[in-house]
């Protein structure tokens, strides 16, 4: 592999216990009931602007004017006191030897946030990759080809790293090998398998286990 594409949120900063149950606080706030594990299994690796459309239509009207800044606050203040590493990304990042980028769902301002408060930015600075810069977030293939594309990356060549079923589908749609991860906080019983199923080639607990893959 040349290029190893890493997803943030629940790859490399556990995140997505902080903003599932931050969305879910809000939705269930204007009458729409989902708990916070609800949140991760069914919106979990897809960009914000694809979960509010299914939820408007869901609700049968538009969400507040205000409902995503209300979030992105509260999930800013959660990351300053709330948010931690993957265990082992640190090593992992300053480890590896081959090209390496993040590809998120995650909104450019929220991206830079969750790595620079686990101080893992300075590892991946300036291969920085939001779904902001594509028509089309995951599961569709465009964010991982347009990192691989500005890596100078064959997606043969290629090994993304991903937490959710989302994720896993965009990469292999784009021809990437991928390894599924479940070491997040997050992960419910069962998401090895449901990565699997999605295509994953592997799926590990220990994120360590990605420098095997590059050695």
């Amino acid at each position: 592999m040349k290029l190893v594409i890493f997803d943030c949120d629940g790859v490399l900063v556990d995140s997505e216990l902080i903003v599932c149950g931050a969305e879910a606080e809000a939705l269930s706030a204007i009458g729409f009931e989902i708990s916070r594990e609800r949140v991760i299994e069914r919106f979990a690796g897809m960009p914000s602007d694809a979960m509010y459309e299914i939820i408007e239509a869901e609700l049968g009207r538009a969400l507040p004017n205000d409902f995503e800044a209300r979030i992105k606050q509260r999930t800013k203040e959660k990351y300053r006191t709330e948010l931690r590493a993957i265990d082992g990304a640190r090593d992992v990042l300053a480890a590896m030897k081959t090209g390496k980028c993040v590809a998120s769902s995650s909104d450019p301002s929220k991206l830079a946030l969750g790595l620079i408060e686990t101080g893992l930015f300075e590892l991946l600075y300036p291969n920085i990759y939001s779904t902001a810069l594509v028509a089309r977030g995951k599961p569709h293939p465009d964010l991982f080809e347009y990192a691989a594309r500005n890596m100078g990356a064959d997606p043969s060549d290629c090994l993304v790293v991903e937490d959710s079923v989302a994720g896993v589908t965009a990469a292999r749609s784009a021809g990437m090998k991928t390894i599924g991860f479940v070491g997040g906080s997050h992960c419910p019983p069962g998401q090895a398998d449901r990565l699997a199923d999605a295509g994953a080639h592997s799926v590990i607990r220990d994120l360590r286990l990605v420098l095997k893959e590059v050695a």
